[in-house]
């Protein structure tokens, strides 16, 4: 009925006992112990917030969320165009969801257009979804591999639009 409290455990015993527990972690690292790890398979979703412009290409194995600006081609695996953003560019991605607004060629397997959406440009897929109220100006054309035609590669740094330096 009653137990044996460690009150009255002998010094030795609580001592043998307080041995085998597991050693401490602290809860608060300092910043050198702080080694960064890269993600193991596919790569993470990268945000970039409404108060962010990126002037610039982007590219990423992963997924990307853009509520801010980009000025420049996007590439990815999965591209969500915010509503609060606004792409100049194109963007490729195996899925791309469309929420804001898109000044561009669009390129992707599925591409979906919600009922926010602004594209101005060229649209090519493999399936495409436009919700009612999405505003869209520009073509449509269906390819059932849409990511790989019409591929043009990006002009090096410093080069004209031919891809000639200057």
């Amino acid at each position: 009925m009653f137990s044996k409290s460690r009150i009255n455990e002998t010094g030795t015993k609580l001592a043998d006992t307080e041995k085998t527990k597991a050693p401490e972690t602290p809860l608060i690292k300092s910043s050198m112990d702080y080694t960064p790890v890269a993600p193991k398979g596919k790569a993470g979703t990268s945000i970039l917030s409404s108060d962010l412009t990126v002037v610039g290409n982007l590219k990423t194995a992963g997924d990307i969320q853009v509520e801010g600006t980009v000025e420049g081609d996007i590439r990815a695996h999965m591209m969500i165009v915010g509503e609060t953003a606004t792409i100049r560019g194109e963007i490729v991605a195996d899925d791309i969801v469309v929420n804001g607004r898109v000044i561009g060629r669009v390129r992707g397997l599925k591409v979906r257009l919600t009922s926010t959406a602004r594209v101005e440009g060229d649209i090519i897929h493999k399936t495409i979804a436009i919700e009612s109220g999405a505003h869209f100006e520009g073509s449509v054309q269906r390819q059932d591999d849409p990511l790989s035609a019409g591929r043009t590669a990006l002009p090096a740094p410093g080069a004209d639009a031919d891809g000639e330096s200057a």
